[in-house]
């Protein structure tokens, strides 16, 4: 009999509604290994393209082992909205009620955070049930509403959240994080570091295979005969786009080289200001594309860049899901990302690393990709993608998630 695994986050999403995150990708690959895998999630948050439609209380999606479990949850649609702060509350006591709907008693429940206020919920299923109990962290609460929010440590908010943090360190079978260097935070709450495992986020080798030519309209919209550095994804503050254009208003008197931006986002009118503002003519935005063809995209480039904002939570790591798909890519690099000892571009030497928001050395590591010959930044390019698919392919990031959950099976 097939052993069991419930994941709960109450921000999972799929391509039928937002996008394929972590989870679902984690969890089609534990089902293709032979686990029962059940994703549930809330059918109403932010990160929802659209919000599947049902009456029910819960509602199921089954792909073989594979089954998204919708919570049904008050609808809001901002952020920062107060509903959402009281989803946090009500998502755990909904949860409770899926021991009468679910067939499958679970042998491990796995709580991903945020939202850490699940862990309760969680907590409370896996004693029912005994099951083993692994909590994940992708994004430190409530350190990130200390230092980015600027909530103060004796806010009761944060009292509370703390004190469910300290527990779930305490209480869980074993601690997973996306963020390499999270169990520095970890152990000065008191967790014992024999309990965490590292578990990035990645890329699915099967969607990247599915790449699809760019539109004659899109190709249409890029500069011909020249060094290419480009960017796609989301063009909003924290990815520090405008660093970017200052770097190439600092090089612009090499006429080789020019600067492509692909996508959408609340900061594309601002930037597209601020370019016309210095008279730039080395900077090219273009409309977003489908993600099928951004491999055909990135194959246009000679470099592409990640960068963003300076924020002392990077301290502990990022795993930006861009970055996947830029080493798969083949080419090199621009990082521009202050990751604490997380420095995955450098240390494989897929590219250039440099300091974030600091146009003048992102100018230098531009010139100093265009200057370099073809064959070095192909043998950048080359290591980029064997770290890839050695480290951050989701069939193998599942075997590793895998082995965390179910020990004695690892091979």
């Amino acid at each position: 009999m097939s052993k069991t695994v419930w994941i709960i986050n109450q921000y999972a999403s799929t391509p039928d509604y937002g996008y394929a995150g972590r989870h679902y990708y984690l969890g089609q690959e534990l089902a293709k290994l032979g686990y029962n895998v059940y994703l549930i999630t809330s059918a109403a948050h932010h990160l929802l393209r659209e919000k599947p439609v049902f009456d029910s209380r819960f509602h199921f999606e089954k792909d073989e082992r594979f089954t998204v479990v919708w919570v049904k949850m008050p609808e809001y649609s901002e952020a920062h909205s107060k509903v959402r702060a009281l989803g946090w509350f009500l998502f755990p006591w909904r949860i409770q009620k899926l021991a009468k709907v679910i067939p499958d008693e679970p042998e491990v429940i796995v709580c991903s955070s945020p939202s850490l206020l699940s862990f309760p919920g969680a907590k409370r299923l896996a004693a029912r049930y005994g099951a083993r109990l692994m909590f994940e962290v992708r994004d430190i609460w409530p350190l990130t509403f200390v230092e980015i929010g600027g909530l103060p440590l004796k806010h009761p908010f944060i009292r509370l959240m703390q004190w469910v943090e300290d527990r779930a360190y305490r209480d869980s079978d074993r601690v997973i994080s996306n963020l390499k260097n999270a169990v520095n935070h970890m152990v000065s709450r008191g967790m014992d570091p024999r309990k965490f495992s590292w578990v990035p986020n990645g890329f699915s080798l099967d969607e990247v295979k599915q790449n699809a030519e760019l539109s004659a309209e899109t190709v249409k919209q890029l500069p011909e005969g020249k060094f290419l550095v480009g960017y796609t994804g989301a063009i909003g503050t924290a990815n520090a786009l405008d660093s970017l254009i200052e770097a190439a208003e600092r090089v612009k008197g090499n006429s080789d080289i020019a600067f492509v931006l692909v996508g959408s986002g609340k900061e594309k009118a601002i930037l597209q200001e601020l370019v016309s503002n210095k008279g730039l003519t080395n900077v090219f935005f273009v409309n977003p594309i489908p993600k099928v063809q951004i491999q055909s995209m990135l194959a246009m480039f000679d470099a592409c860049y990640i960068g963003l904002t300076k924020d002392p939570l990077f301290r502990f790591g990022v795993s930006p899901n861009k970055l996947f798909d830029y080493l798969y890519s083949g080419k090199p690099i621009i990082y521009a990302i202050d990751s604490g000892g997380y420095k995955p571009v450098e240390e494989a030497g897929a590219g250039i690393q440099v300091a974030a928001q600091d146009p003048e050395k992102l100018a230098a590591a531009v010139l100093a990709l265009h200057g370099m010959p073809e064959t070095e930044r192909q043998k950048m390019g080359d290591a980029g993608r064997t770290l890839a698919l050695e480290q951050y392919e989701y069939s193998q990031l599942a075997l590793q998630f895998r082995d965390v959950l179910f020990p004695e099976d690892a091979e």
